[in-house]
């Protein structure tokens, strides 16, 4: 965890294929924690293609049941199942966008939203931004993206930098 937050929580991330597995991993996190899946991480990437998400966007039952037998990642058909549906959906954002770094982006203006929090208990679960991208989201064919999901999403590939300002990575982060 803290090798995470040291050098990859909140620092913008403009690389689809990792953008990908982030919303692949936020999704899978719903309901557990940060770091249980932080742990099955290098499951994920070998159970999921690398989170390819064109060979993922193909996946067929048969497939669903061999990740469902996988005891190295978290065993949920829906959970799985959004992933191949969340696949398909981000290859035809990536069609209509031309990339989807350009379209998870544009909610936050291109840039990152820096927060001045000085306790964890003044960080938002979620916001208005992660609200709309959310409801965006799933018009667009996505699921297990809530609000909650997407601001962690959005605090994860650095949309917004939610590093405490006495914490070390705030600076180094608001920068980019």
């Amino acid at each position: 965890m803290i090798r995470y937050h040291d050098q990859e929580w909140g620092v913008p991330l403009h690389d689809d294929a990792k953008l990908f597995e982030f919303l692949i991993l936020e999704g899978a996190q719903a309901g557990l924690s940060w770091e249980t899946i932080l742990n099955k991480r290098e499951n994920y990437r070998a159970a999921f293609d690398s989170f390819d998400a064109e060979r993922i966007a193909r996946y067929d039952p048969r497939k669903i049941a061999e990740l469902l037998r996988n005891p190295g990642i978290v065993r949920n058909r829906l959970k799985i199942a959004s992933a191949v549906k969340n696949a398909r959906a981000f290859l035809a954002l990536q069609q209509k966008h031309g990339s989807f770094d350009a379209y998870i982006w544009h909610f936050v203006d291109g840039h990152p939203r820096v927060n001045d929090w000085k306790t964890p208990s003044q960080v938002p679960p979620r916001t208005p931004t992660s609200d709309a991208m959310s409801q965006a989201l799933k018009k667009d064919g996505f699921n297990f993206v809530g609000s909650t999901i997407c601001y962690a999403f959005m605090q994860a590939v650095g949309m917004v930098n939610d590093h405490l300002v006495k914490c070390f990575r705030h600076a180094a982060c608001g920068k980019h």
